[in-house]
């Protein structure tokens, strides 16, 4: 078992440094990278070779493109287009303002980790400023796009079926995002009228890769930042004394995929939340806690309490408010920093109106 780096509490002992995450998404410049030529001079330009087949291997691992380039957004977005590319590319950066801040745009959108993304121009200024920007993004010299496929941190990126279809679900995210902020009144209306359900069920082995992925993706809405492999994840499954459930959502706009993975211990007396995570994609409509209520009601009925570990690491502080808000009171504290919260489940909250919720025995 492996553990993320993690942020030290008060007066805890720093942990070793984590290896590098796998990288989420590819930011591309465009002259002289993503083609050759300079389009604003009026080149003819012509794409790079391999550079399409390479596209699309990478947006089959689930790995998302988008476009920082200085450039007039409507010519090269109608180039794009023209090479029937312009699809693969979400929030694109194109104008003329600093990369720096068009890298930071991207990442905010997608609302993944700036340690995530790759940047790739052909201009050693351009990624100088980018990487003393940002010196979390990893940077990437045109002339090595061809490596992108046996990329390190590339290479290792798990392929599951949500995987395949992650650029169609932040297609399907903006869609959501335009009507949200379009409809007008307050938030819990718009939310009524996604018709989302929330889909609780056993792991089965065909769910082990993206559970495994989950682990390793999910950074904000992870209780304790430890990472399982398959094998791992498989003998939990198995465990007449473990419960591996996998969470999915979808709405009208299509699903979120599984975004969701809790491991619970069952102990003597009580149940053990020991790693409670949901893809940060969905935090706005409240799962998390729907799914903590879930556990909840489980441990009570079998007339237990319900424990769970909490691990602070560099970006998870919203899974300690949601235990917090749902009320987690701390029994236990470890030199480390390693918290242990209680719930005696005299009171739990009530599921949102807005969500039907799907429970697979």
């Amino acid at each position: 078992m492996n553990t993320a780096a993690d942020m030290p509490l008060d007066g805890a002992t720093p942990a070793k440094p984590a290896k590098p995450k796998a990288i989420k998404c590819v930011v591309w410049d465009l002259d002289h990278t993503l083609w050759d030529g300079i389009l604003a001079e009026g080149d003819a330009v012509a794409l790079k070779p391999g550079v399409v087949e390479l596209i699309k291997a990478l947006d089959a691992r689930g790995i998302l493109h988008s476009i920082c380039s200085r450039n007039t957004h409507e010519d090269a977005w109608r180039q794009l287009e023209q090479f029937g590319l312009a699809e693969y590319f979400l929030y694109p950066q194109i104008n003329w303002g600093a990369k720096s801040a068009g890298i930071a745009n991207i990442q905010r959108e997608l609302n993944i980790g700036m340690d995530t993304l790759l940047f790739i121009d052909d201009q050693p200024f351009e990624r100088d400023e980018v990487a003393a920007a940002h010196p979390s993004v990893s940077c990437l010299d045109a002339q090595e796009y061809g490596q992108l496929l046996e990329h390190p941190r590339i290479r290792s990126v798990v392929i599951t079926e949500d995987a395949g279809r992650r650029r169609q679900m932040y297609l399907e995210d903006m869609e959501r995002r335009q009507a949200e902020s379009s409809h007008e009144g307050m938030p819990e209306a718009f939310l009524a009228t996604l018709n989302m359900q929330f889909h609780i069920a056993a792991a089965q082995e065909a769910d082990l890769l993206r559970a495994e992925e989950l682990t390793v993706r999910t950074n904000q809405l992870n209780s304790t930042g430890i990472t399982y492999g398959m094998e791992e994840l498989r003998s939990f499954m198995h465990s007449p004394d473990h419960s591996l459930l996998i969470c999915e959502l979808t709405d009208r706009y299509g699903s979120y995929g599984k975004i969701g993975l809790t491991l619970v211990a069952h102990e003597p007396g009580h149940d053990h939340i020991k790693l409670l995570l949901m893809s940060c994609r969905t935090a706005s409509r409240g799962v998390g806690s729907v799914l903590l209520s879930h556990l909840m009601r489980r441990a009570a009925a079998a007339g237990k309490r319900l424990r769970a570990d909490f691990r602070r690491t560099e970006r998870n502080r919203q899974m300690l408010v949601t235990y917090q808000f749902s009320g987690f009171r701390e029994v236990s504290k470890s030199e480390q920093g390693d918290i242990v919260f209680e719930h005696d489940l005299s009171f739990i909250q009530d599921d949102p109106s807005y969500i039907e919720i799907r429970v697979e025995h």
